[in-house]
């Protein structure tokens, strides 16, 4: 998902023509070679302690932050700063994440299941991932001055995207992913321009921020966990692949809002998984102020689709296909 920045011509320029990956082997892979390497990929975005800055670019949009991950035990540390646009700020402290603006002094404090961004893209759960993806080895490259492991994941149907992934030899941490197309274009890069890997954390770089809101209008969005169907909802038919993971109403109050201004309904969000990527179906009441027409958007892998369906107005948001957004809101019914 793009943070929408701008980024110098000669940076976008390496990323986007990279060096052909050497030859796959020969020989059909191993699938405990290729569970062990997803495992090492998935681990390193938790386990690892590193810092860099990485590039997100696809669909005409560029955006760039840096980023740095610190781990203790079962303790997660994690500070995001966008590079471009309107200044921000994301901490994170296992699950407790804040997000400042420091330009209108606004602070969202929330909680977070887990990470689903890069380089933490493997956070759904490896054991599916063999049921709907194709994974082989494709040899070796450098991203950010360091040598890569390439893997090629390719969909098993039309409903999801297929990707290149670069991991680190010496650590497995993801230095790039690539989500492609059905032709196998490259439809987004997310990327290190730089990483250092092993760095000595820095906790207080973390903590200190999320204990300074003094000066901070502060919204702390309340989650209720429910199910679509305690709350009059169904799928008609499953997705293939898709399972929920997550359903929860929350309020969906703009950060940039003004405090006059009248909070809006509540949303009900669920979030779908295939094990790699994820679909998020909002549904909340039709306002014709602001739901004025049915429309689909994409920037980058990110596609989204929103429309009236009765009383209702449906966003559904996610890195597949526009086919498969389809899919979830035409399968989507009011029961009660």
């Amino acid at each position: 998902m793009l943070l929408r920045p701008v980024l110098a011509l000669t940076l976008f320029g390496a990323l986007g023509h990279a060096v052909p990956a050497a030859a796959a082997p020969a020989t059909a892979p191993d699938g405990r070679e290729i569970r062990t390497l997803l495992t090492r990929i998935h681990d390193a975005a938790s386990k690892q302690n590193f810092q860099g800055t990485f590039v997100v670019s696809g669909g005409g949009a560029v955006s760039s932050a840096r980023i740095a991950h610190y781990g203790e035990g079962s303790n997660q540390y994690e500070r995001i700063e966008s590079l471009d646009g309107q200044a921000r700020y994301v901490y994170r402290h296992n699950e407790v994440v804040h997000t400042l603006w420091p330009g209108s002094r606004v602070a969202v404090v929330e909680q977070a299941q887990a990470m689903t961004s890069f380089p933490a893209l493997l956070q759904g759960g490896i054991e599916r991932l063999a049921e709907f993806y194709e994974v082989n080895p494709q040899g070796a490259e450098r991203v950010a001055g360091r040598d890569a492991q390439v893997l090629l994941v390719q969909p098993r149907d039309a409903h999801r995207f297929g990707y290149r992934l670069w991991s680190d030899k010496a650590s497995g941490l993801l230095l790039r992913a690539d989500v492609l197309g059905g032709r196998g274009e490259v439809i987004e890069t997310s990327a290190f321009s730089e990483v250092t890997i092993g760095v000595k954390p820095q906790f207080e770089s973390v903590t200190g921020p999320m204990r300074k809101l003094d000066g901070y209008r502060v919204l702390r969005p309340a989650l209720s966990a429910t199910k679509l169907e305690a709350e009059g909802w169904a799928m008609r038919q499953v997705v293939p692949g898709f399972r929920e993971a997550n359903c929860v109403r929350r309020p969906m109050e703009s950060p940039t809002a003004s405090v006059q201004e009248a909070p809006a309904d509540p949303v009900l969000q669920t979030i779908f998984s295939d094990g790699l990527t994820y679909v998020s179906v909002f549904i909340e009441p039709f306002d014709p102020q602001r739901h004025q027409r049915a429309m689909r958007t994409a920037v980058g892998a990110t596609q989204t689709l929103m429309r009236r369906q009765g009383d209702w107005w449906i966003t559904v948001v996610g890195d597949v296909p526009p086919a498969t957004l389809l899919a979830f809101a035409n399968a989507l019914e009011r029961r009660k």
